[in-house]
């Protein structure tokens, strides 16, 4: 009977033995993707892709890709360089302070008023342009300002070529004094500053007495008109 039963439980202990293997294989396999490749743990660390392949030639590597943040110029458009050339261009053309004269005209008195034509002539070797209204401003004999600035009247502006020796003319202004009542007084100067620029120039006031405070002291000028009066 003991000679009989020892084979019988070698047979058992190894059938339980190969039962156990297949199970723990069992396991290993439901634990990822079955057959699928393993990224070696070295690409991983990188950040490496493993390969897929051979490339198709489609990727941001290949090609004149434009960067981000970037824009691509476009073709035929003018570059900023010709902005200032202009700019410069139109500027130069401008009647300057320095090559221009001012006069005050006779006075063309009518229905109450006082107006004088404030003529500008180019002096200079060149032909330049002047545009709009000229500044003005009565002055005593210390250059203190008397009165308000005067008021544009109303007009069309144009843009007026003066070649040397050329004259622009500009109508200024005001009710007579004695008829409107206003606060008067006798400038030393007119401070006549051409359309665009800053200095002026001074002009010596011999026509006598001008408003400079009241209801009707108001003076005003008109745009620059070609010649030298009315």
């Amino acid at each position: 009977m003991a000679n009989t039963s020892r084979p019988v439980h070698r047979t058992a202990l190894l059938a339980t033995g190969l039962a156990v293997l297949g199970l723990l294989s069992a396991c290993g396999g439901e634990s990822g993707t079955s057959g699928a490749p393993r990224t070696p743990d070295s690409a991983r660390a990188s950040g490496a892709a493993p390969d897929s392949g051979p490339s198709t030639g489609t990727g941001t590597g290949t090609g004149t890709a434009t960067q981000p943040g970037t824009t691509a110029p476009a073709a035929g458009t003018p570059g900023d360089a010709a902005g200032p050339a202009s700019a410069s261009a139109r500027a130069d053309g401008r009647c300057h302070t320095g090559e221009l004269r001012v006069a005050v005209g006779r006075v063309d008195p009518g229905a109450g008023q006082r107006n004088f034509p404030l003529v500008l002539t180019n002096t200079s070797g060149r032909t330049c342009t002047v545009y709009g209204y000229p500044g003005a401003a009565f002055v005593d004999a210390s250059g203190r300002q008397l009165g308000p600035d005067p008021e544009r009247a109303p007009g069309s502006p144009q843009t007026l070529t003066l070649t040397p020796g050329g004259s622009a003319w500009a109508g200024l202004s005001f009710s007579s004094p004695e008829i409107s009542g206003a606060r008067t007084a006798t400038p030393a100067a007119l401070l006549v500053t051409p359309p665009d620029e800053r200095q002026s120039i001074k002009v010596r006031w011999t026509a006598g007495e001008v408003p400079v405070g009241g209801n009707a002291s108001s003076v005003s000028v008109t745009a620059l008109e070609p010649g030298t009066g009315p």
